[in-house]
């Protein structure tokens, strides 16, 4: 696909684009309504594309923990058996908690980890169906209230008796941002990871106690255009990092309910480099 219609895309998904005006601009790039309505079948998410990971060998269910000045849901992934595990927050795009999240949930609890997913939604009453609507509730959300309830995750999952204390955190666009915003302001996070997210200030960089794993595609410009900048800042820190491009790859080169932008053979590779940083967590 044309990367102008897959770059428009991502303006539509990541800023206040309505989607009448995203629809004008996609028929011009494409030539016809028609064309413009094969391409948008083709960008928007579809979870019958999903490799839905089994619930059968592990423990799942929606729980809910206290916020900030609100309750937040959350799902839960763990192995059947009964004993402490390393934990990681897993943390949603720009579309809330949905199934395709809720998949990854499973599949990190898969790889004998205790998974949370927050619905960082909660206080506006979870996540809707429509994607549309859901991305347009992310800007109704409180800034300083939103990072105090993720952060106030890792503090319900250290009340459990299945976790060994350890905690780290992966996310993805919207939740990669979170995941670096996490390694700024939870000093006993052990692992961040983020996945083609917004870095935080060079100025916060110092706070970073969390040993950090960053993946991009190597042709999400909007993304990528902060780079250089939270590296030096690293470097600077003496943060422990570790930093992949995957050329070729677009924004959301991990979800599989993409088909435009999933990118099969850079998903696999930065999941198994993510589950390798992830056994400092094991204890």
């Amino acid at each position: 696909m044309d990367q102008q219609i897959i770059n428009l895309f991502d303006e539509y998904t990541h800023k206040p684009l309505k989607r009448d005006d995203f629809i004008r601009r996609l028929i011009l790039l494409t030539g016809s309504l028609s064309a413009a309505m094969t391409a948008l079948s083709q960008l928007e998410v579809r979870y019958d594309h999903a490799a839905l990971t089994s619930a059968e060998d592990l423990l799942t269910e929606h729980i809910t923990y206290p916020g900030d000045d609100t309750t937040i849901k959350a799902y839960l992934a763990r192995p059947k058996e009964n004993k402490k595990y390393g934990a990681v927050v897993v943390i949603h795009e720009n579309r809330g908690l949905n199934p395709h999240i809720e998949d990854v949930t499973r599949r990190m609890a898969q790889a004998g980890y205790l998974a949370l997913a927050p619905d960082a939604l909660s206080p506006l009453g979870g996540t809707p169906s429509n994607e549309d609507q859901a991305r347009d509730m992310f800007g109704k959300l409180d800034a300083t209230k939103n990072l105090n309830n993720f952060i106030k995750a890792f503090d319900y999952l250290k009340t459990r008796p299945d976790c060994n204390g350890n905690t780290g955190c992966i996310g993805f666009c919207w939740g990669g941002a979170m995941a670096n915003q996490l390694a700024v302001h939870v000093p006993d996070l052990k692992v961040a990871i983020p996945y083609y997210g917004r870095q935080p200030d060079a100025a916060d960089v110092p706070r970073i106690k969390a040993a950090v794993q960053l993946h991009y595609g190597g042709l999400d410009e909007r993304v990528n255009a902060g780079i250089p900048a939270y590296e030096e800042a690293l470097k600077k820190a003496g943060v422990q990092y570790e930093l992949y491009i995957y050329e070729g790859a677009q924004h959301a080169f991990n979800n599989d309910t993409a088909p435009t932008r999933y990118n099969a053979a850079a998903a696999k590779l930065a999941w198994e480099r993510s589950l390798k940083f992830l056994e400092r967590l094991r204890g």
